[in-house]
């Protein structure tokens, strides 16, 4: 047996073989427990490599089966094969993707992993911050003119919505809060909305007079309002 026929394990699991050496290696395959071993390596390592990246795997028990009948299959003659050299190309070519996609998978999902720690990190911050602002005994609240619940304004002008029965927005929108001062709404920050209870930390300060007022925008948000406010405070 010629002992360049290992190499091809990683090539195959690429389907980066010629016909002559995909004949040959699966000859080759029920024979060989070493090369069983690590096909079924390189196959574990592309799924874990591509749950990680996006989504659900494939299901083990068919990367079982097939190895099962792999090896229950008797052993077959080997074709004979090209030559060292003429194969090194592909196989080297093989490896070399195996690695880029485990470069590529891993990027993606540590950017990703990233990402979403950081956007936990400021949504929790921003909750600690509008709950800060409604125990603050000093706080003053103020009622809503339109929707359900209060406004909570402290010495600072810091300011948090108390809202009851908004509900998530809808699919691909967003609710955005305003502080509107002689008619002129400023964006105030974008929240997803949530059944029951929330508690919306209102960006920037809200001073004397204003009022702070919600609407469904596109995901995003928005520079100017789009619709009519679905909450509407009375003036501070």
């Amino acid at each position: 047996m010629e002992a360049g026929i290992h190499e091809l394990t990683a090539g195959y699991a690429l389907d980066a073989l010629d016909p002559e050496e995909r004949r040959a290696y699966e000859a080759h395959l029920p024979g060989c427990e070493h090369c069983q071993h690590e096909l079924a390596s390189f196959w574990q390592t592309t799924e874990a490599l591509a749950v990680a990246a996006s989504g659900a795997a494939p299901s083990a028990a068919l990367r079982e089966r097939i190895l099962t009948d792999v090896r229950a299959e008797p052993p077959q003659n080997v074709v004979p094969l090209e030559s060292r050299r003429r194969r090194t190309v592909p196989v080297l070519a093989a490896v070399a993707a195996v690695a880029a996609v485990v470069a590529l998978a891993l990027g993606l999902w540590g950017s990703r992993l990233s990402s979403d720690l950081d956007e936990t990190r400021a949504a929790l911050a921003r909750e600690r911050a509008a709950s800060a602002i409604v125990a603050d005994p000093g706080a003053r609240t103020v009622d809503l003119a339109t929707g359900s619940g209060r406004l909570v304004v402290d010495a600072d002008g810091r300011a948090a919505l108390v809202l009851t029965n908004l509900g998530p927005a809808p699919s691909g929108k967003t609710y955005q809060a305003w502080v509107i001062e002689d008619d002129n709404p400023i964006p105030a920050g974008v929240f997803p909305g949530r059944e029951g209870f929330d508690v919306v930390l209102v960006d920037g300060d809200v001073a004397d007079g204003e009022v702070v007022a919600v609407t469904v925008e596109n995901a995003g948000g928005a520079e100017r309002p789009s619709m009519p406010p679905l909450v509407t405070s009375d003036p501070v």
